[in-house]
């Protein structure tokens, strides 16, 4: 019966591969709001509120029906940003001399 798993295995890549352009074996896993909350550490109610429309620096994501998936790679690419701008800023005020 294992043999039958591992022969439609195969297929079924493809058929992923196929149906999303070969572009989620190159991205990365997406990620629930729950992996998202464990990656930054924090509560999922902070994802969400970080998903809505009036927040100035969404998290990058969309909805699958009535839940949200989130590109594994746009997350960490997410937050490679925002400590840059963090960075930037502290730059900024010490330049300014406010703290």
């Amino acid at each position: 019966m294992s043999g039958a798993i591992s022969m439609c295995e195969p297929s079924l890549t493809k058929a992923a591969n196929a149906a999303t352009g070969g572009e989620r074996a190159e991205k990365g896993r997406l990620l629930s709001v729950h992996d998202v909350a464990d990656l930054l550490q924090v509560p999922p109610s902070w994802v969400y509120g970080h998903t809505r429309d009036r927040c100035p620096d969404r998290i990058p994501g969309f909805r699958l029906g009535k839940y949200w998936r989130f590109d594994e790679a746009d997350v960490l690419a997410w937050i490679q940003r925002r400590r840059l701008g963090m960075h930037r800023n502290s730059c900024v005020s010490e330049y300014n001399g406010t703290r």
